[in-house]
């Protein structure tokens, strides 16, 4: 018989490798202010290589049209920079964040 504590670390370290691969095919978004109230978290997980509609229909798919209307409002940011053109997908591994308006000056 194997000694089960290697087969306990094995395990672990394969769902490790598991979910840094998961994570390498997915994008990070993250909610502030409305965004995140609106979409009830701060931060999740979607697929690589959406549009910016892709995007948002995503988000508005998990979350409904409360979301929806402030990310029809919304700037993104992609890994820090204003995405710009709708079109570009994102990349694997990208952080989005997600700024619905602010108000005051």
């Amino acid at each position: 018989m194997g000694d089960p504590t290697r087969h306990g670390a094995e395990a672990r370290l394969d769902a490790d490798a598991a979910q840094q691969a998961q994570q390498a095919q997915s994008v990070t978004v993250r909610y502030f202010a409305g965004a995140r109230a609106a979409a009830g978290r701060t931060v999740e997980a979607v697929p690589a290589g959406l549009d910016r509609a892709g995007l948002v229909a995503e988000l508005t798919g998990r979350h409904g049209d409360r979301l929806g209307r402030v990310l029809a409002a919304a700037s993104f940011l992609v890994d820090g920079i204003v995405w710009h053109d709708r079109h570009t997908l994102l990349p694997a591994g990208a952080t989005v964040d997600v700024l619905p308006p602010f108000a005051g000056g």
